[in-house]
This record gives structure tokens, C-alpha cells and sequence, in this order.
């Protein structure tokens, strides 16, 4: 993409409605603009951003087996009735009626219509196990929306649902969800710690919530600090394997980290004084068993081995994808403005011209460009004629985690400069050794989508 063709309104002062860094970043970058309280419109930046994060969590749910649909976002009120939480759920939920007086709400969550649907078609244990996702808006009608994308009223997020005969096999979905919920804020350059929380409005014993520390969180988490040495990695992972996703999921919960919901203060006074933390921390994900609380009311049964119907086991899984851009940016930002991590960033090099309309900088930024594209990498020209502060500081507030630097001194010596955004670190390189650089430091960050 060229700069001078894009549509990219950066602000040059903080906006005075935002009161963290990922709202203040993203509106000064152009990425999102507020439509009214907690909704905004996603700018194509923004936008770009929030379709990465998207595949790659689509990419991780697939390689867990799991099977991604779509359902849409007005649902019946009458599903929500069965299962007894129409009235339970509270003021977040927006209902609305349609012209023929039908009882609708804005979905908050999904998991009475998925049981409609598993009920639907779904008669024999033989089809079993069974996990289905999306990745869809959501409205939650929040007293007070706040932090921008981090606290919104209408947000985009995956949540999956699995359909289980027995509690050990609706547990191997859990253990099999968090396995492949850490591979995913891996993979977007994240450590999202699971800690033992509280279920709220969803329900059910067993439920993990994955937190970023940040300072602007809004949880407080109470944790070992051992348990942030501990990375996924590149592991050769079988989500069929029962035994070694159980093992994945005890190294990851066995040390303290819990919200303050379920914080045990003599439990935490055990650990090593040197070990014990309390921080704030990001909700990006929950995952949840609940057993049979929708199966039974919902009548979501299946024929068993001996013929008779039996509730299936069920657990809800969520990401909040657009949330999560504002955790990244809460973990990842200087003074200057945004540090994408390289499996996330929305360009994955700028190229600034520090002389445009110079006929040798002009055609070596072409020859970038082009050399880039044709391998498969989204580079950002900005090819503007503007001053060459302003390009540098337009790079430094949008992020993009590489930056060449192309102007007339370098090339009269064979050379470009290649700079690293979350260092500072600038080096000189013949051109085609900068792009063969960028090349292989992309090379395992590749999102292949669906």
C-alpha cells in the first residue's frame, strides 16, 4: 500500500475522551472512531489489525479440530426463556421486539442457540465429540462503556461450544481449549497467564480466565510469579492425545494465579514471599465447563451405547479478538506511539523516502516495494511530500515493527537502513539484503487465514 492512497487519518494531539493508551493510540492512529457510547467503526488499519487477529485465531481453532460457522447476531428471546436466563441475565442484555411484536435480543452470547441447533440435528452418541465456534459481534449494554475497544457495548468475539457424552471427555475440550488458547496469544506476541476465576451470568465449576498484566487492567490478579517463565513454545502439540493436553494444562495452572474473585489469601500467603505478585491484569479469554446447565433444560440429548437419552456435557469457550488489540497495544508501546509484534502488525515493513521525487530514491523505494510484494509481504510506502520528521513520527505512532529509511546519501553508497521499531537499533544494508532480512524474520509469522 502507497501512503498517498491510503486512507490513514492520524491525529497529531491525544484525544481528550480517552483515558488509557490503547484508546488514545488507536484513535490518534486512525484505526477506530467512536459512532456513539462503546460502538465504533473499525478504520481500515484498525480493520486490517482486527482481520489478522481473526485468522490467526480461526488458524489455532481449526488445528484443535474444531469447526468454525456463523450465527447471526438477533436471537430469539424465546431460547433464552428455556433455558431461564432471559430474565436472570440482567440490564446488559439490549431487547428489542420486531414489527410483529416478537421478543428479540442483541446477542450477548451464544449458548442457547448453538443447543438449538445441536438439538436440531444432532440424535446419537456416535456423533460425538463435537466442538462448533464463530467469531461474531456481540452487544453487552454497559452502564458505563470506557478504555475504548477494552470496555466496548458491541465487540468481536470467537466463542466455541462443545458437545461432549461424558464430563471426561467434555474435560479433554477444556483442557484442549486452553492448550490451543495459549498457542494463539503466542502467537500474537502475548503472555495471557489462565487463572482460576468466577463464572458469572455463563455458570459452572470449572473456569479459566486468561489475563495480560498491564497497569490499566481492570482485574486484580493475584499470582506466582514463576507461573511467567512458563511459554507454550514451539511444541509438537496432539489435541487428540488426552494425557498430554492434561499435562499442558496442569503445568499451566498448577502455580497461584487467580482474579480477585477467587483469591485465597492463605493459600497465596504459602507461596515464597520472593514468588508473590499482585498486579492488573487483561481479561482477553474464558473458557468454561458446565456440565448439563443448558443440555437438561434445552433437551439436548443424544441416544447412548444402551439406547437411552442422555444430557450431553457442554462448555462455552470465548476470545475477544477486538478487545485484544487494545490488550496487545496496553503491552506493547513507547512514547512514540504503537509496537506491533511481527504475527500481528497490520504492514510488515514502512518504507520512508527521505527525498520523494529524486529519480534514485524514488526508484529504489519502487524497487522495495516491488521486491516485498512479490514475496507476499504488505508493505507500507510513504510516499508523501512531506518533511521527514513527519514521515518518521507518522512510522513510530502506527507501529509497524521494521521501517527502511531510503535517501540519496545512503544510496551513493550501495545502502539503505533498517530499523527496528521496538529497539531503536538502525543498521546499513545493500537493498536486496534488507529485504532478504525482513524475509526470514517473517517467515514463521505467515497467516495463511481460511
Amino acid at each position: 500500500m502507497r501512503l498517498s492512497r491510503y486512507f490513514l487519518p492520524v491525529l497529531k494531539e491525544n484525544p481528550s475522551e480517552a483515558q488509557i493508551v490503547s484508546h488514545r493510540l488507536m484513535l490518534r492512529a486512525g484505526m477506530i472512531k467512536q459512532q456513539s457510547a462503546g460502538i465504533y467503526s473499525w478504520l481500515p488499519m484498525g480493520f486490517k489489525v482486527l482481520r489478522k487477529l481473526e485468522n490467526i485465531v480461526h488458524e489455532e481453532q481449526m488445528r484443535a479440530g474444531h469447526i468454525p460457522m456463523l450465527m447471526p447476531t438477533l436471537q430469539s428471546a424465546d431460547l433464552w426463556r428455556e433455558s431461564g436466563r432471559y430474565d436472570d441475565y440482567g440490564e446488559e442484555m439490549l431487547r428489542i421486539s420486531d414489527r410483529h411484536g416478537r421478543d428479540m435480543l442483541y446477542g450477548p452470547t451464544n449458548e442457547e442457540m448453538i443447543t438449538d441447533i445441536f438439538r436440531s440435528h444432532v440424535g446419537s452418541y456416535k456423533d460425538l465429540p463435537l466442538t462448533l465456534y464463530h467469531i461474531q459481534w456481540k452487544f453487552r449494554d454497559e452502564v458505563r462503556p470506557r478504555f475504548g475497544v477494552m470496555r466496548g457495548r458491541e465487540f468481536y468475539m470467537k466463542d466455541g461450544y462443545n458437545f461432549d457424552l461424558t464430563k471426561e471427555d467434555a474435560l479433554h475440550a477444556y483442557n484442549r481449549h486452553l492448550v490451543s488458547y495459549l498457542r494463539t496469544y503466542e502467537r500474537m506476541g502475548l503472555q495471557a497467564i489462565p487463572m482460576r476465576a468466577d463464572s458469572g451470568p455463563i455458570g459452572g465449576d470449572d473456569t479459566h480466565e486468561f489475563l495480560v498484566l498491564a497497569d490499566t487492567g481492570e482485574s486484580e490478579v493475584f499470582y506466582d510469579s514463576a507461573v511467567t517463565d512458563i511459554r507454550l513454545g514451539e511444541r509438537d502439540i496432539n489435541y487428540d492425545d488426552k494425557a498430554q493436553c492434561q499435562a499442558i494444562m496442569e503445568e499451566f495452572t498448577a502455580l497461584y494465579a487467580r482474579t480477585d474473585e477467587t483469591h485465597d489469601e492463605a493459600i497465596f500467603n504459602a507461596i515464597p514471599e520472593e514468588r508473590r505478585r499482585s498486579a492488573r491484569g487483561i481479561e482477553v479469554g474464558q473458557i468454561f465447563y458446565f456440565g448439563t446447565k443448558y443440555s437438561e433444560p434445552m433437551g439436548a440429548t443424544v441416544q447412548g451405547p444402551d439406547g437411552k437419552p442422555v444430557p450431553v456435557h457442554m462448555g462455552s469457550h470465548g476470545i475477544g479478538v477486538s478487545r485484544l488489540i487494545g490488550a496487545i497495544i496496553e503491552a506493547s508501546h513507547d512514547e512514540n506511539g504503537i509496537i506491533w509484534p511481527e504475527g500481528v502488525t497490520p504492514f510488515h515493513v514502512g518504507i520512508v523516502n527521505l527525498k520523494q521525487g529524486d529519480a534514485e530514491a524514488d526508484a529504489a523505494c519502487e524497487a522495495l516495494y516491488d521486491s516485498f510484494t512479490a514475496l507476499g509481504l504488505d508493505p507500507l510506502y510513504d510516499d508523501r511530500n512531506e518533511r521527514a520528521g513527519g514521515k518518521f513520527a507518522t512510522m513510530d505512532l502506527i507501529g509497524l515493527p521494521w521501517r527502511i529509511t531510503v535517501g540519496p546519501r545512503g544510496l551513493k553508497n550501495g545502502v539503505v537502513e533498517l530499523t527496528c521499531r521496538r529497539t531503536g537499533a538502525s543498521e546499513e544494508l545493500p537493498p536486496e539484503q534488507a529485504v532478504e532480512k525482513i524475509a526470514q524474520i517473517y517467515a514463521g509469522h505467515m497467516v495463511r487465514g481460511l
